[in-house]
């Protein structure tokens, strides 16, 4: 699978920089996410963990290129939503 990245137009660099996240761990995102679903207008968000356990959301949409995507941003899961999610993977291994 292709990944690209939105480029933020005042650093030049990957807009997940801002987060303080990088490439591979969206990549752990989009390889295993916990979970998927529809996000606004065409796109996507996964949730899921990082090879070093950080939880991710990651919202992307599907590229034209076949088996491509492009990130548009991707951040620490915090507070309420990190929760709502523990509760979720609890409920599901069940």
């Amino acid at each position: 699978m292709q990944i690209r990245f939105y480029v933020d137009r005042a650093t030049e660099l990957p807009h997940i920089y801002n987060h303080d996240v990088d490439e591979d761990e969206v990549k752990d995102v989009l390889e295993h996410p916990d979970e998927g679903r529809s996000g606004s207008g065409d796109s996507r968000v996964a949730i899921g963990r990082t090879g070093a356990g950080r939880i991710l959301r990651v919202i992307y949409v599907r590229d034209p290129k076949p088996d491509s995507l492009f990130v548009i941003t991707a951040y620490d899961l915090r507070g309420k939503p990190l929760a709502a999610f523990r509760r979720r993977m609890r409920k599901k291994h069940r």
